[in-house]
């Protein structure tokens, strides 16, 4: 065996040997599940011996990879049998992207290591495929941002955007105006930012990984900080050009071009006169940058820029158009802080990024975005309390391989229906999805667990007059229909899910036209044996920004401010005692504690041996933001949460026992 090749299986097994994600070795008896999914893939039924010094790992760069239709710079070919692994790429990053599936392709058997044998052809459907984390408002510590990157890369997302500056603090160090970093001049983590070297080694560690850092100055709104450290009330004072083209400089002096091509400018939100600039500033803001070789990226909506011709666009609202002629990217439709895990999962999954299967010279990617507005008690409790890691995953799917069906907004909200073939293509992703939990995410929050087998009947909006503790006779016994004030009701069967929103808070099509009233969800499930199981119950999802939206938060006592209630097997269950009951919305200095299901302990119920009935009773009133229900068995313990193996459901109204 030849010198080169001997170097190639050692670098072959160091890439195995690095990957951060992995905490165990795992026996496949199965394809591995693939996340993003490659865009051609077939099994051979080989598999390749890492012990077998008879065979070989070839890595190579080629001047083209046929079948390619764009982004040929990231693309990759893998070829894996029995006796060779045959990885080419046109440039080093494939080359990287194809390492990265090399090790999700890696398993035990016997105590040898193998890969599984295909032939792929990979490239990635939009150019940016991106996550944004906002460390303005909440500092977040180096290591723990490496963590994140450690994801990113894994799962081929390639720019890591840093949301630096925000009203409780200016996070990026500046040597000239030392005063920004001043605990004076910050409302959180006083004094909390990143030097410049810190700053340098985390460029540099994104660039490792094939990760584009994305710096962002959000100005001349979210600007409470850099006003107080400069002294100064409103955006117009003269001295902010000098002190923003300064920093643009500084900024720009740390990290070269073509490892930084790109600085944000904000632009979004400037809500009050002190905030509005003069006139000019941000065009020659958009100058200085471009001075130095870099590009601009803007929110929109935004406040409008003089002569702005070449500005990239990331879209942030529904509100927000692509500004013509103009490349943008789409993050509309993502934000983490507002998701549910387990009804935001679906929502990513069909989110079609930019409305298109694919990217092209405008539509250039998204960026997967995490605000979490809110005060935290510690740094990691804002990947606990969000989505994340089940948020990227999805994500990286959506931006790699593209959802190439158009589907509107149509399961932004609910899953499709059984049977049809995105519901079974949905099950074929979760059940990747819950694959990779299981085997790279033990130690890291994953909030998510199978809900595709989980079914509801719903009945309502019965009027409530105004009163949500008022009884109907749902509460009594459970019937195929019933009439209340000479109006009769009838279930509506077959709703999946572990979350259900009977309608949307942004509006997107869901299960019933918006109106108040009281809904009754019923469903049966079926266990092995009697046991005593923790459950994810919830009546609102307290998104992680703008304080308590929807609230105020339920007094003690209560699931939820509108007296929503639960039973089992017809016996009511209690809700958790609460740590901070009765919160107003505008509360957004007092960290979460326990408001949502997916961080708090979960409520323990006993369920007995074969069918039990569960019934959930959801009045909504006019305030009432989030119209949802969520109620998941658990297996596992300490946050790690799994399925529970062996249950059914049923939620026909009258149970056939033949099932």
């Amino acid at each position: 065996m030849t010198t080169s090749i001997k170097y190639l299986l050692f670098k072959l097994a160091a890439i195995l040997s690095v990957l951060q994600l992995i905490s165990c070795s795992t026996k496949e008896s199965k394809n591995p599940a693939l996340i993003p999914l490659p865009q051609k893939l077939e099994w051979n039924k080989q598999n390749f011996d890492l012990a077998d010094s008879s065979t070989a790992f070839i890595q190579r760069l080629v001047p083209q990879i046929e079948e390619v239709p764009f982004n040929e710079e990231e693309a990759y070919k893998l070829i894996v049998t029995n006796d060779s692994v045959l990885l080419e790429a046109t440039t080093a990053k494939g080359l990287f992207w194809g390492q990265q599936t090399i090790k999700q392709l890696s398993y035990t058997k016997k105590n040898g290591r193998y890969l599984t044998g295909c032939f792929i052809v990979d490239w990635p459907a939009f150019k940016v495929r991106g996550f944004m984390q906002d460390v303005g408002r909440n500092y977040q510590s180096i290591n723990m941002l490496k963590e994140q990157i450690d994801v990113l890369a894994a799962y081929k997302m390639n720019v890591f955007h840093l949301h630096l500056t925000d009203n409780p603090g200016w996070r990026l160090e500046s040597k000239i105006y030392p005063q920004l970093n001043s605990p004076q001049s910050m409302s959180r983590k006083p004094g909390k930012y990143y030097t410049q070297e810190e700053f340098i080694d985390l460029a540099n560690y994104c660039n490792q990984k094939n990760i584009t850092l994305l710096p962002e100055f959000d100005v001349p709104g979210h600007s409470q900080a850099f006003r107080k450290a400069l002294r100064i009330e409103s955006m117009r004072d003269p001295l902010v050009e000098k002190v923003l083209t300064d920093l643009i400089d500084e900024l720009c002096s740390l990290v070269p071009a073509e490892q930084m091509p790109y600085i944000h400018l904000g632009t979004d939100e400037v809500w009050h006169e002190y905030e509005r600039p003069n006139p000019d500033l941000l065009s020659k803001l958009i100058n200085k940058v471009e001075s130095h070789g870099r590009k601009v990226i803007v929110w929109r909506p935004g406040i409008a820029i003089k002569n702005d011709t070449s500005s990239i666009t990331q879209l942030w609202s529904s509100a927000g158009a692509p500004k013509p002629g103009h490349p943008y990217l789409d993050s509309r439709l993502n934000y983490l802080n507002h998701l549910d895990p387990l009804a935001g999962i679906p929502q990513l999954y069909f989110d079609r990024i930019s409305g298109a299967a694919h990217g092209d010279s405008l539509r250039l990617g998204g960026i997967l975005c995490c605000w979490n507005d809110n005060n935290v008690n510690n740094e990691y409790d804002i990947l606990r309390q969000n989505p994340v890691y089940p948020g990227i995953l999805t994500y990286s799917e959506t931006s790699w391989t593209g959802q190439k069906k158009d589907i509107g907004e149509n399961y932004l909200a609910k899953l499709p229906e059984k049977g049809r073939q995105l519901f079974n293509e949905f099950i074929a992703f979760e059940n990747r999805l819950i694959e990779h939990r299981n085997k790279y995410f033990r130690e890291k929050p994953f909030p998510y667990v199978r809900q595709t087998n989980m079914e509801w009947s719903i009945i309502g909006p019965f009027d409530h007059k105004g009163n949500v503790t008022q009884k109907f006779a749902v509460e009594d016994s459970i019937h195929e229909k019933y009439e209340a004030d000479s109006v009769e009701y009838n279930w509506t069967e077959g709703i999946t899910g572990g979350t259900i929103h009977l309608q949307h808070f942004f509006g997107y099509p869901s299960y019933f036209p918006k109106a108040n009233g009281t809904y009754y969800a019923f469903t049966r499930i079926w266990f092995p044996k009697a046991q005593k199981l923790g459950v994810w119950i919830g009546f609102h999802d307290w998104s992680r920004s703008g304080g308590r939206r929807g609230g105020p938060f339920p007094e003690q006592g209560k699931w939820h401010n509108t007296d929503p209630k639960v039973w089992v097997n017809k016996q009511q269950i209690n809700a958790p005692t609460w740590q901070q009951p009765g919160l107003e919305s505008n509360s957004e200095e007092i960290p979460f504690t326990d408001e949502n299901y997916s961080f708090r302990e979960p409520t323990y119920i006993n369920f007995e041996k074969g069918w039990n009935e569960v019934l959930l009773k959801i009045p909504l009133t006019e305030k009432t933001w989030k119209r949802m229900f969520t109620f998941v068995p658990l297996a596992g313990s300490n946050g790690n949460f799994q399925e529970v193996e062996q249950l059914k459901y049923n939620s026909e109204i009258t149970l056939k026992t033949n099932k």
